[in-house]
């Protein structure tokens, strides 16, 4: 095995860990984050989808593949929709540790859909991480009625749900990956997600356009760094290398992101106690999860 894609992942981990930061400085509604950043990646992702001939790989589609593939868009939709509104409401430290609980998520999937049980392993992994969200939320439960008070907690239940759909989003990842190169996967998946996303803001009546100066850095940021440094790179490393490896890169985040929002002047968040706390738990019991399967569990992966 080359080292090439052991390389991509830790750019990739470097991509994604200025999301957070990212979505955290920018003033635009979540749903607009998540339009201009699929809508800028595409444009990059078409360059490279035709210059490279890719778009051929379509043609061996099958309906149920292109079904799949556009599942997967709007899992990766929701999954953007819920974590952009999850990072306003919560500190960015808790919010990119609980919507990294998708390696736990993945294991649970598999469980009810592929009939493949868990590990005893994986089930402790499993409880430990719950326990150690559970943690990270504890402090505001009690956060009385207003809404203001109960952000905290609603931005931890979104974070948690962008964890699961960004788990649906890989699995499917894991599977047609096999049978299409990099572009014309991307394409198909980060086009139903931008196009789900602009119905989306049409219906709910959110300005997409135009944007300040300022607000089209952060966007831009997010196309090349996030997107597609981060999520391409891991899509693109689902063929090369066992899914529990590119699975346990996303523990990385909370570490890059949580520094980085620490380090940057205008946001100066230091993270509680019991963020930091619960956070280590999470990925204590997300890497006994998702930790290295049998040999034979690694052979049908």
């Amino acid at each position: 095995m080359s080292a090439k894609p052991y390389w991509v992942l830790a750019l990739s981990l470097l991509g994604i860990s200025f999301a957070g930061p990212l979505v955290r400085l920018s003033a635009a509604d979540p749903i607009t984050i998540a339009v201009w950043r699929l809508g800028l990646s595409l444009i990059i992702v078409a360059a490279f989808l035709f210059s490279s001939g890719e778009w051929r790989d379509w043609k061996r589609l099958t309906t149920r593949e292109l079904a799949l593939a556009a599942f997967g868009g709007v899992c990766l939709a929701l999954h953007f929709w819920a974590w952009n509104a999850s990072i306003h409401l919560t500190t960015i430290a808790a919010s990119v540790t609980l919507v990294n609980l998708q390696p736990m998520v993945v294991a649970t999937i598999s469980a009810i859909a592929l009939k493949e049980v868990p590990t005893r392993r994986q089930i402790f992994g499993i409880a430990v991480a719950i326990l150690g969200a559970f943690v990270i939320a504890a402090p505001d439960l009690d956060g009385g009625s207003t809404h203001r008070a109960n952000a905290p907690l609603l931005g931890n239940l979104l974070a948690v749900s962008g964890a699961v759909t960004a788990a649906i989003y890989y699995t499917i990842g894991r599977r047609l990956r096999k049978s299409l190169g990099i572009w014309a996967y991307v394409a198909i998946v980060y086009t139903t997600a931008f196009v789900g996303l602009v119905l989306i803001a049409l219906f709910r009546g959110i300005t997409i356009a135009p944007q300040p100066p300022r607000e089209i850095a952060i966007f831009a940021g997010l196309a090349l760094g996030p997107m597609l440094l981060g999520h391409t790179g891991m899509n693109w490393a689902l063929k090369f290398l066992p899914a529990y490896v590119v699975n346990l890169t996303v523990l990385g985040e909370p570490v890059g992101a949580t520094l980085l929002g620490v380090l940057i002047p205008s946001i100066r968040q230091i993270p509680a106690p019991s963020t930091l706390l619960g956070g280590a738990i999470v990925l204590g019991g997300v890497v006994v999860a998702a930790g290295r399967p049998s040999r034979q569990s690694t052979l049908n992966a």
